[in-house]
Protein backbone atom coordinates (compact mmCIF):
# COMPACT_ATOMS: atom_id res chain seq x y z
CA UNK A 1 0.00 0.00 0.00
CA UNK A 2 1.08 3.56 -0.90
CA UNK A 3 1.48 5.66 1.74
CA UNK A 4 1.92 9.64 1.68
CA UNK A 5 3.29 11.68 4.58
CA UNK A 6 3.19 15.49 4.54
CA UNK A 7 5.81 17.68 6.08
CA UNK A 8 6.76 21.50 5.90
CA UNK A 9 3.98 22.91 7.11
CA UNK A 10 3.93 25.57 9.52
CA UNK A 11 3.33 29.34 11.18
CA UNK A 12 3.87 31.74 8.33
CA UNK A 13 3.42 35.55 8.46
CA UNK A 14 1.18 37.18 5.68
CA UNK A 15 2.65 37.71 2.39
CA UNK A 16 5.80 34.94 3.69
CA UNK A 17 6.33 31.38 2.33
CA UNK A 18 6.11 28.23 2.87
CA UNK A 19 7.37 24.80 0.95
CA UNK A 20 4.94 21.90 2.11
CA UNK A 21 7.09 18.00 1.11
CA UNK A 22 4.42 14.57 0.41
CA UNK A 23 6.90 11.83 0.45
CA UNK A 24 5.84 8.49 -0.78
CA UNK A 25 6.79 5.27 0.19
CA UNK A 26 5.46 1.59 0.48
CA UNK A 27 4.23 1.46 -3.26
CA UNK A 28 4.52 -1.71 -5.22
CA UNK A 29 5.78 1.02 -7.56
CA UNK A 30 7.58 3.73 -7.32
CA UNK A 31 5.79 7.57 -6.81
CA UNK A 32 6.38 8.41 -10.09
CA UNK A 33 3.21 6.26 -10.88
CA UNK A 34 1.01 8.37 -9.66
CA UNK A 35 -0.25 11.74 -10.18
CA UNK A 36 0.03 13.88 -6.65
CA UNK A 37 -2.39 16.58 -5.71
CA UNK A 38 -2.56 18.80 -2.87
CA UNK A 39 -5.87 19.43 -1.05
CA UNK A 40 -7.03 21.46 1.73
CA UNK A 41 -9.70 21.49 4.69
CA UNK A 42 -10.33 24.72 6.64
CA UNK A 43 -12.29 24.26 9.82
CA UNK A 44 -16.25 23.85 9.17
CA UNK A 45 -15.33 23.26 5.43
CA UNK A 46 -14.99 20.96 2.99
CA UNK A 47 -12.21 19.75 1.47
CA UNK A 48 -10.91 21.29 -1.45
CA UNK A 49 -7.99 20.72 -4.26
CA UNK A 50 -5.03 23.20 -4.44
CA UNK A 51 -2.74 21.58 -6.98
CA UNK A 52 -2.29 18.32 -9.30
CA UNK A 53 0.96 17.34 -11.06
CA UNK A 54 1.08 14.42 -13.60
CA UNK A 55 3.13 11.27 -12.44
CA UNK A 56 5.86 12.77 -14.90
CA UNK A 57 5.85 16.45 -13.91
CA UNK A 58 4.83 17.34 -17.69
CA UNK A 59 1.37 18.98 -16.24
CA UNK A 60 0.34 20.77 -13.28
CA UNK A 61 -2.98 21.67 -12.26
CA UNK A 62 -3.67 24.72 -9.70
CA UNK A 63 -7.08 26.20 -8.24
CA UNK A 64 -7.74 29.68 -9.44
CA UNK A 65 -7.20 30.64 -5.66
CA UNK A 66 -3.60 30.07 -5.34
CA UNK A 67 -2.40 30.80 -9.18
CA UNK A 68 0.50 32.91 -9.75
CA UNK A 69 1.45 32.18 -5.73
CA UNK A 70 1.68 28.69 -5.61
CA UNK A 71 3.84 26.12 -7.71
CA UNK A 72 3.93 22.41 -7.63
CA UNK A 73 6.55 20.30 -8.12
CA UNK A 74 8.36 16.63 -8.17
CA UNK A 75 11.38 15.19 -7.56
CA UNK A 76 10.71 11.65 -8.50
CA UNK A 77 13.85 10.40 -7.69
CA UNK A 78 13.41 11.55 -3.82
CA UNK A 79 9.92 10.20 -3.98
CA UNK A 80 8.52 13.74 -2.96
CA UNK A 81 6.71 16.16 -4.28
CA UNK A 82 6.58 19.52 -3.28
CA UNK A 83 4.11 22.83 -3.16
CA UNK A 84 5.81 25.84 -2.96
CA UNK A 85 3.45 28.62 -1.40
CA UNK A 86 4.74 32.19 -1.49
CA UNK A 87 2.31 35.27 -0.97
CA UNK A 88 0.45 33.45 1.15
CA UNK A 89 -2.69 35.20 2.43
CA UNK A 90 -4.80 34.08 5.78
CA UNK A 91 -7.32 32.43 3.81
CA UNK A 92 -4.74 29.87 2.88
CA UNK A 93 -4.85 28.68 6.45
CA UNK A 94 -5.93 24.86 6.29
CA UNK A 95 -4.83 21.37 7.18
CA UNK A 96 -3.24 20.74 3.97
CA UNK A 97 -3.12 16.40 2.61
CA UNK A 98 -1.14 15.31 -0.25
CA UNK A 99 -3.10 12.30 -2.02
CA UNK A 100 -2.43 9.89 -5.01
CA UNK A 101 -4.35 8.28 -7.96
CA UNK A 102 -3.34 7.08 -11.51
CA UNK A 103 -4.57 11.07 -13.08
CA UNK A 104 -5.11 14.55 -11.35
CA UNK A 105 -8.32 14.55 -9.88
CA UNK A 106 -8.63 18.07 -8.22
CA UNK A 107 -12.82 18.18 -8.27
CA UNK A 108 -13.70 15.89 -6.21
CA UNK A 109 -11.22 14.77 -3.45
CA UNK A 110 -12.84 11.03 -3.61
CA UNK A 111 -11.51 10.06 -6.29
CA UNK A 112 -7.90 9.69 -4.72
CA UNK A 113 -6.88 6.73 -3.83
CA UNK A 114 -4.44 7.62 -1.09
CA UNK A 115 -3.84 9.75 1.76
CA UNK A 116 -1.72 11.41 3.98
CA UNK A 117 -2.57 12.51 7.12
CA UNK A 118 -1.90 15.89 6.81
CA UNK A 119 -0.17 19.11 8.01
CA UNK A 120 -1.44 22.17 9.00
CA UNK A 121 -0.66 25.71 7.76
CA UNK A 122 -1.28 28.84 9.69
CA UNK A 123 -1.28 32.34 8.09
CA UNK A 124 -1.29 35.05 10.54
CA UNK A 125 -2.50 38.42 9.60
Amino acid sequence: QLQLVESGGGLVQSGGSLKLSCAGSGATVDLDFYAIGWFRQAPGKQREGVSCISSSGGSTTYADSVKGRFTISRDNTKNTVYLQMNSVKPEDTSVYYCAASRWCELVDPAAMDYWGKGTLVTVSS
